[in-house]
């Protein structure tokens, strides 16, 4: 069992390395180039930089049979997560599961369609991330790894 983190822009890292020192478990970070990090738990990738490259790099990574967990913001990532027999985590902490991604693929196909079809295109952004945010996060992915390990 690995836990792999997408790493580029997630404010989750030094929560997820916190819980998987816990359990003992590997962690791997992937990033791009224009996201290099470094730690001192976790294994880091650095991917080359080009469309969904830490994406794929991720997917093909994962042992169906080894429970891995992949953290992720990226439905179509967790979507292949999934189909890989590993379980996926938004840096919500909502599960993404075989019940709710297809739900989920079609919210964001519809979202995208939505704003393209708009003369303006500008987007706030995500609100600021929040104690309370990291305490869920934290809650719903230790219950994750639980699982993942059969405990």
């Amino acid at each position: 069992m690995r836990i792999y983190v997408d790493a580029d822009a997630c404010p989750v890292v030094s929560i997820v390395e916190q819980v998987a020192r816990q359990y003992n478990i590997p962690v791997t970070l992937l990033c791009d180039t224009n996201h290099v990090m470094s730690s001192d738990y976790s294994e880091v990738k650095v991917i080359g930089a080009g469309a969904d490259a830490v994406d794929f790099a991720l997917i093909s990574m994962l042992d169906k049979d080894a429970n891995d967990i992949v953290v992720t913001q990226d439905y179509g990532v967790a979507a292949m997560a999934l189909g890989k027999n590993a379980f996926a985590i938004h840096q919500s902490g909502k599960w993404y599961t075989d019940d709710n991604i297809d739900q989920m693929l079609m919210e964001r196909h519809l979202s995208k369609k939505a704003r393209r079809s708009k003369a303006k295109n500008h987007l706030k952004g995500p609100k600021k991330r929040t104690e309370v945010d990291d305490m869920r996060f934290k809650e719903s992915f230790e219950k994750m790894v639980r699982k993942a390990l059969g405990m």
